[in-house]
């Protein structure tokens, strides 16, 4: 099958979306698929014309075409226009458009179909929009070392500095718990929001936490290795989170997760003990949580061990794509 993956161009940072997408293609290659990836400029999620424009010759001539949803959700003229010509459009809708609902349910309906990384993103639009033929096709784990830890026990929180992100929240925590040992690091873009990053690293200037928060900026690698290879406790607490990829990473490292009650993070925990889902109001609620991990070395030990059991059930990539894969398969509804 030959496949055309249109994705957006205005996404410069290693967001989960773009993770997911590069694994999704390598994965759907490996197993025999032939794969052009299009790479669409714009200022999505809509765009002006002349970039609807590009995406309209971006999903013409297409057979089969997945379209991330932050090109495809909020120009839905143009996929009812590529599916009225006989092009089966698959929209990847990593996470749902809060600002233009109404384009996204209109592209939604004229799409093929939909596919989306947790069943919480998929409930999401279903409550959103109605019922669509929406299919679940959770990330992947790579192969990864197993962490070994840090004295004192460090924290990572491996996201772009951006409000949604809740860094600010993280550094309020922390500047609560000085009088404790830890050391942590921010593993993010400040280019995202620059903005916001200024405000993060004010923060840690103002709780003197210079010497005990790292901004390390984006890393990748064995630079990115590094940081896991350190790590005791991952960190994601999200206003909103689809999916949370990194908790998948954080597992296949054999790291546990702290993750916002109510969000996507959860399900990607999956129950496995291996880290804390919590309500959070303010600073407090996750200086105490924070708090009590650090000061029981039993639940520490606990919460470790049960992240490299995690790690040892935790789907490849492989299965993802093949998922995607039989999706593609079926005929038009």
């Amino acid at each position: 099958m030959d496949i055309r993956f249109v994705v957006p161009g205005n996404v410069r940072h290693g967001s989960g979306g773009n993770k997911y997408n590069a694994a999704l293609a390598k994965h759907l290659s490996a197993l025999g698929e032939t794969v052009q990836t299009v790479t669409v400029d714009g200022d999505w999620p809509v765009g002006s014309a002349a970039d609807r424009e590009l995406l309209a010759e971006a999903l013409d001539g297409g057979a089969t075409v997945i379209a991330d949803g932050l090109v495809a959700s909020g120009a839905p003229d143009v996929v009812a226009v590529a599916v009225a010509r006989g092009v089966k459009v698959w929209i990847l809708s990593h996470m749902a458009l809060a600002e233009h609902p109404a384009l996204e349910g209109k592209a939604l309906a004229a799409a093929t179909g939909v596919i989306c990384p947790s069943d919480h993103a998929a409930q999401e639009l279903r409550a959103k929009h109605g019922q669509h033929n929406i299919v679940v096709a959770r990330p992947g784990a790579g192969p990864a070392d197993i962490a070994v830890g840090s004295e004192p026990p460090r924290i990572v929180a491996v996201a772009a500095l951006l409000p949604n992100k809740q860094q600010m929240l993280l550094v309020e925590a922390l500047g609560l718990l000085r009088g404790l040992p830890w050391t942590a690091a921010l593993v993010g873009s400040p280019d995202a929001d620059p903005a916001y990053a200024a405000e993060v690293r004010a923060a840690v200037e103002r709780h003197g936490l210079q010497s005990r928060i790292d901004l390390t900026g984006e890393l990748s690698g064995p630079s990115l290795e590094e940081q896991w290879r350190a790590a005791d406790l991952s960190v994601l607490i999200s206003k909103s989170e689809a999916f949370g990829m990194v908790v998948v990473e954080s597992l296949a490292h054999g790291v546990p997760v702290m993750v916002r009650q109510g969000t996507g993070a959860v399900e990607a925990l999956d129950g496995s003990g291996a880290g804390l889902a919590l309500q959070i109001e303010a600073a407090t609620d996750l200086a105490e949580a924070i708090r009590a991990w650090l000061g029981d070395p039993a639940l520490r030990e606990q919460w470790r061990r049960a992240a490299v059991q995690a790690r040892n059930n935790l789907p490849g990539w492989d299965a993802t794509a093949a998922t995607v894969l039989a999706a593609l398969t079926l005929p038009p509804r």
